[in-house]
């Protein structure tokens, strides 16, 4: 029989490779004549880098950056050669994830984004002609502020002196943001990044409001975070005409997916988007007799998630009316930002 085995990952427990070869053990455990294939389903956060990395053949290059909590921690990106481009892939939930904050700390008033502006920094210093980035499982709320301050960009108070972000709750001591002293190479070479496309910075359904609580946000922070997310887009309307609002993607990552377009003039994109063009998801489960996926939690934002669709596509291929749309209105998002 031939068996895929297409998991997500374990939210700070297994990676979705550990989950994948666990399963394929198990299998293969039980009866080791069945033809075991695993694919990682890597949603822009935990494994993101290393899997598509792997299946480029590049390498992963090891660097000290500023953990979400301000503290050094040890992370990684990947380099590989793409159509003769040297594409760099950052993972945002290896730099500033949630699994890097410890539960007694977890408060994304103060959690930032400043290490994944230093792993950006890094890449472009080994030579990277473009970037990928995963945004998923993030620890953070400060709409990407750190990453841009770890760039160059500046922010000032009410008095004209420069002040650093500690995280989102430091947003509103704000007056005026400088972005002279931005990287040069930053907006010369194109930025991709994978996101929850259904996630927004500001309203109701904004990124504070539906992921704060996850990350440690009482209500009345939740509230400030929320406030303080809503200022920022109008700082960072200065420098950017999009909607940084409400526009698809923006609220990615604590708002980093709005940071990514007003500082490095990125382009977002579904995280389904990305996936299918790196995992070969497709033909393998056409090919194949029965199809495993796992998930390591199941909650109320469950039936609107990736795993749905690839529940629907597997029924559907193994009924013989596989149906795929490229159509933006598609559920693409996942339960994580």
């Amino acid at each position: 029989m031939k068996i895929v085995v297409i998991p997500s990952g374990f939210k700070e427990s297994l990676s979705a490779e550990e989950v994948g070869y666990s399963i394929a053990h198990g299998i293969q455990k039980v009866d080791s004549s069945h033809d075991v294939t695993v694919i990682p389903m890597v949603d822009g956060g935990e494994g993101f880098a290393k899997t598509i990395t792997k299946l480029k053949s590049g390498e992963i290059i090891n660097h000290r950056v500023t953990g979400p909590i301000g503290e050094k921690i040890n992370s990684f990106y990947g380099m590989f050669y793409e159509q003769g481009v040297k594409t760099a892939v950052i993972e945002m939930a290896a730099i500033a994830g949630l699994k890097n904050v410890p539960k007694h700390l977890r408060n994304p008033l103060k959690t930032t984004t400043y290490g994944v502006g230093e792993m950006m920094l890094k890449a472009l210093d080994d030579g990277a002609e473009r970037i990928l980035i995963g945004c998923g499982d993030s620890g953070t709320n400060d709409g990407g502020i750190g990453m841009a301050q770890a760039l160059g960009v500046r922010c000032y108070d009410e008095i004209g002196r420069e002040i650093y972000i500690e995280g989102g709750g430091d947003i509103h001591r704000i007056q005026s943001i400088d972005f002279s002293g931005l990287n040069d190479n930053i907006k010369r070479i194109p930025i991709d990044a994978a996101v929850n496309w259904k996630n927004v910075l500001c309203g109701e359904r904004g990124v504070a409001h539906v992921f704060g609580p996850q990350k440690g946000a009482t209500p009345e922070q939740v509230e400030l975070l929320a406030n303080n997310l809503e200022y920022l887009s109008e700082l960072y309307h200065d420098v950017s005409t999009e909607d940084l609002k409400y526009g698809q993607g923006t609220g990615a990552s604590g708002g980093l997916g709005a940071g990514l377009i007003a500082v490095c003039g990125a382009k977002l994109h579904p995280r389904f988007e990305i996936i299918m063009k790196y995992i070969q998801i497709s033909d393998a489960i056409q090919n194949t007799d029965l199809v495993f996926t796992a998930e390591g939690c199941l909650d109320y934002q469950t039936p609107h998630g990736f795993y749905m669709m690839i529940t629907i596509i597997v029924i559907s291929v193994l009924s013989h009316y596989y149906y795929y749309s490229d159509d933006d209105d598609n559920t693409y998002d996942v339960d994580d930002d």
